[in-house]
């Protein structure tokens, strides 16, 4: 095999092994961390958070927010919304909750419903654009089965082209002292 192809297949390899590690940490790390991960899924807070951004969520103390912060919440059973405040008010039965009424920064109009306190999941830290879609595609069973598959594939490409690049080690020669004293004895 010529130098040039297993310098190129090594390298194939390095970004593959990279980006394998990369998004390892930025999924499992992340979740080490704390973070809770969800997709955006609409327009409602561009520009700052694009359609298809993957968004990663750090819990917080209600009373910590202030207005102009931005907050996902549930709304209602699976569906969540991340929105700035624009607003808060104090619970009307329960005065140690809060009630926040937001607004998505390309919406024409505030929410209409009052967030409950109890609904906070808490707030974005870190946004990355277009990642989302791919996290929500592989989250559904046809797209975790091509997702295990491009996997596969790719930990069989660097298994083989590793085996492939690898120099065979050049066998010593014998030791002709070595050698003699092993005929002598016979």
């Amino acid at each position: 095999m010529s130098k040039t192809l297993k310098v190129i297949l090594k390298t194939i390899n390095f970004i593959i092994i990279s980006v394998a590690a990369l998004l390892v940490i930025f999924i499992i790390g992340a979740r080490l961390l704390g973070l809770q991960m969800f997709t955006v899924l609409s327009g409602s807070m561009e520009p700052e958070y694009p359609t298809g951004s993957l968004i990663y969520v750090k819990e917080i103390d209600p009373a910590e927010l202030e207005v102009g912060d931005v907050i996902t919440y549930r709304l209602s059973g699976s569906t969540i919304a991340t929105h700035r405040i624009v607003e808060i008010m104090a619970d009307a039965e329960d005065p140690d909750a809060f009630q926040f009424r937001t607004k998505g920064d390309a919406n024409d109009s505030e929410d209409a419903v009052p967030v409950e306190s109890s609904s906070l999941i808490g707030t974005p830290v870190l946004t990355l654009p277009k990642i989302g879609v791919f996290a929500s595609s592989i989250q559904s069973p046809p797209g975790s089965y091509a997702a295990l598959a491009v996997g596969a594939a790719l930990l069989l490409f660097v298994f083989v082209t590793d085996s492939l690049t690898k120099d065979k080690k050049k066998e010593k020669p014998e030791d002709d002292a070595v050698h003699r004293t092993k005929q002598d004895t016979e």
